[in-house]
């Protein structure tokens, strides 16, 4: 008599990045300064422009910690100082040398540039109120439009992503661009990733057909 044959297991798998993928981390910059009421941060190609904060340098350095090990094979930045200067501890230890792609600086924020936005939103002007209601950011004077943001986001990670196939990189960038990273990834509403902390990491995957969520906000190098 023939012993009955065990019944073949499927066990759950770990995920794993599809081969020819571009694993993208997002890295928001770190605390920056203060904007003081009155005295506007210097602007480049018309955005604030504020230094890190001594808090945000310290979230540098743990950013570092968390990816020293990561297999980052590049290291991207935007025109604006506080990216170029999280991004610094972590490129210094990797050897690499931080490549600038300007299209995932900050929402452009029209007349409330240069640190103002930061008051507003503070104070709960009624702009404010109504660029969160309607989650746009075009509700702010002269503020860019929410086509406008999606395709120059679109068109920097299909760079990023075309430059670095089957590659990790980390991309040093700004909450409102993460945001509509995300967004883009998901199909979800505009607003729904908005909020990334200082010096977190979300991660998205590219594909050729696809962009995959794989992480939000995670601050666990934060901790403690």
């Amino acid at each position: 008599m023939t012993a009955p044959q065990e019944p073949i297991a499927f066990r759950q798998q770990r995920y794993a990045v599809p081969p020819g993928a571009t694993d993208l981390l997002l890295v928001r910059h770190g605390a920056s300064e203060a904007y003081l009421d009155g005295t506007l941060f210097p602007l480049v190609d018309g955005h604030g422009d504020p230094p890190l904060s001594a808090e945000g340098k310290d979230q540098a350095e743990r950013v570092c910690d968390r990816l020293a090990g990561a297999g980052v094979a590049a290291v991207y930045v935007t025109n604006l100082r506080r990216t170029a200067q999280t991004a610094a501890p972590l490129a210094g230890l990797l050897g690499l040398q931080p490549l600038v792609e300007a299209d995932l600086r900050e929402v452009y924020l029209g007349e409330w540039e240069g640190g103002i936005f930061r008051k507003m939103v503070a104070e709960a002007h009624p702009i404010s109120l109504r660029m969160a209601a309607e989650e746009r950011w075009d509700v702010i004077p002269g503020a860019e439009s929410a086509v406008r943001l999606a395709s120059r986001v679109r068109g920097a990670i299909e760079r990023l992503a075309a430059a670095h196939p089957g590659q990790r990189i980390a991309a040093v960038t700004h909450g409102g661009v993460i945001g509509q990273a995300l967004a883009l990834a998901s199909g979800s509403r505009p607003f729904a990733f908005l909020g990334a902390e200082n010096a977190s990491i979300s991660r998205i995957v590219v594909t050729a057909d696809r962009w995959i969520v794989r992480g939000f906000n995670d601050t666990a190098h934060l901790d403690g």
